[in-house]
């Protein structure tokens, strides 16, 4: 849809992110950031590396896909999810420290796809947003079960934040 420029009113409550959940598992913010800055590093010297960037604006579906700004809400304790948090907030790191155009090629790709692309199936990388309304729910969860839980979203008291992330 994208690709036609249909941009449909869309809420996603936590969607599946498919990488490693660096915020749950480091919890040392410097050791956080130091890893989050090499995976960028990392990721975007691979796509410059293998060219993978589109000559026509136009035809790329991740700068067509920046028009579409989707709701999406996560919880920082689903590890299923709560890379969406990371994954922004890496972003404007970046541009913070002077990195901004290796953030923003990072961003663009991911090491999965970085990798099928590099043993011949080219896959795009359909996790990521360019941007997005996110919605953070900062209550304690008991369990997976009520973290990655839809009925979180409807109850009265919980504490919550949302920011409106732009890919430049």
């Amino acid at each position: 849809m994208a690709k036609r420029r249909f941009q449909l009113e869309t809420y996603l409550f936590n969607p599946p992110f498919i990488s490693v959940p660096i915020d749950n598992m480091i919890k040392n913010q410097t050791v956080k950031h130091g890893v989050r800055v090499i995976k960028s590093l990392v990721t975007a010297g691979l796509a410059t590396a293998m060219k993978r960037r589109s000559s026509d604006p136009e035809e790329d579906l991740f700068v067509v896909l920046a028009e579409w700004t989707p709701y999406v809400f996560v919880n920082r304790s689903d590890p299923i999810c709560a890379e969406y948090i990371g994954y922004f907030k890496d972003r404007d790191m970046m541009e913070r420290i002077g990195l901004g155009k290796i953030g923003r090629i990072a961003t663009q790709n991911s090491f999965r796809s970085l990798v099928a692309g590099a043993v011949g199936r080219d896959s795009e990388p359909l996790h990521l947003l360019p941007t997005a309304y996110l919605t953070e729910n900062l209550s304690e969860s008991e369990d997976f079960t009520q973290a990655h839980g839809i009925h979180q979203w409807w109850q009265q008291h919980f504490q919550w934040q949302s920011k409106l992330y732009k890919f430049k």
